[in-house]
């Protein structure tokens, strides 16, 4: 006997129909309501796909960092970074890609499909110039459907809730799994020493 969901009807049996709230707040343009969430967040993951796969990667900068141009395109600066460009390499592959929004102490998520592309207009590069310095590009995304997702994962997580004042979480610095991955060839502690002074220099 399997346990295997193999087909759409036995997923939708095991759910049940979707609620009439969960349906009407899906829309294939930016309402206002969900643009002063997309001006409020700090914070995104960018999903996207191309010929390696899928890629999911984080996005970060003041509040308001993703601009609405208008109801239906997002601008997303693309900054430096380690140059891997998994998510711009899948993007020239295949135009498809989701958004999804933070907001720091906030339960409700947002989530955007669209397609998008890769500009390097130098109005749109001005445009989100920090400190001086422009971005790599801007990726410009179409949309195709927005709507808010509840608070259920924020709250089960309690992601934004105060850690006590003496609580420590026990993790692998980034030298350290360099290190580990590598059998030690590659110089953990030198790595973590530098890396604060290397962030800062580079954050822009």
């Amino acid at each position: 006997m399997t346990h295997a969901i193999d087909t759409i009807e036995q997923l939708e049996a095991l759910f049940g129909e979707a609620g009439e709230a969960s349906l009407k707040k899906e829309v294939p343009w930016l309402h206002p309501s969900y643009q002063a969430l997309i001006a409020a967040s700090p914070f995104a993951v960018l999903a996207t796909t191309g010929p390696g796969g899928l890629d999911a990667s984080p996005r970060g900068d003041p509040p308001g960092f993703v601009a609405v141009q208008d109801e239906k395109t997002l601008l997303l600066p693309e900054r430096r970074g380690n140059n891997r460009i998994d998510s711009l390499r899948n993007i020239v592959a295949d135009p498809r890609v989701a958004l999804l929004f933070l907001i720091p102490g906030v339960g409700e998520t947002l989530r955007v499909n669209g397609r998008a592309r890769i500009t390097t207009a130098p109005e749109l590069m001005a445009r989100f110039a920090m400190e001086g310095k422009l971005p790599q590009c801007v990726i410009e995304i179409r949309v195709d459907s927005v709507f808010f997702q509840c608070a259920r994962a924020i709250q089960r997580s309690k992601l934004w809730a105060p850690l006590p004042a003496d609580s420590r979480r026990e993790v692998p610095t980034p030298g350290a799994i360099l290190s580990a991955l590598t059998d030690a060839a590659f110089d953990g502690e030198t790595y973590d020493r530098e890396l604060p002074g290397r962030q800062r220099s580079t954050l822009y």
